[in-house]
């Protein structure tokens, strides 16, 4: 058999390195950040809900879900910057919930997207000094405090309970 002459040329790694990506450029809509950053938010504890603009309130009341509401963002080619509207429950640190939802949007994003994000402003609309019933994620992070709160009663009655030694048998 003959053997078949290779044609092109090598490159070297340093050469690929230079080189532009052949795959083509990816472009992430506003709103694809906008829901990642969303749903980071709403996983932070101290946070009642995002606080939308009056339109987004009325798309809600006609039956429309925004999952975005409360969030704007401005993405670039490789960088993001997001402003964050929020309700905070009462008895929160604001500062220390603001930092929690500055860490958790930018990782998200930075982590599912790749891109570099910017500054991430959070503006506190309002307190809020119950979990309402039209927030049903406040109303379980509620629950599962209290659920927590018992089973750790429960397991200090168990400790502080006395041990009973069961009687030997008896022999006739």
């Amino acid at each position: 058999m003959s053997e078949e002459k290779k044609a092109g040329t090598e490159v070297s790694k340093s050469d690929i390195t230079k080189a532009e990506p052949e795959g083509g450029r990816i472009i992430f809509a506003d709103e694809v950040v906008a829901t990642i950053a969303s749903l980071a938010v709403t996983d932070v504890e101290g946070v009642s809900a995002l606080n939308g603009g009056m339109v987004e309130g009325i798309s809600e009341m006609l039956g429309k879900k925004v999952l975005t509401k409360g969030v704007k963002v401005e993405v670039g080619q490789e960088e993001a910057a997001i402003d964050i509207s929020v309700n905070i429950l009462y008895g929160y640190k604001i500062k220390e919930v603001c930092e929690k939802i500055q860490a958790a949007v930018k990782s998200a994003i930075e982590t599912m997207t790749g891109l570099h994000v910017v500054e991430i402003n959070v503006f506190v609309q309002s307190v809020v000094f119950e979990a309402s019933e039209t927030n049903p994620r406040a109303a379980k992070r509620k629950e599962n405090k209290e659920i927590k709160e018992k089973q750790k009663e429960k397991e200090a009655q168990a400790v502080t309970a006395e041990i009973v030694e069961p009687e030997p048998p008896r022999v006739k």
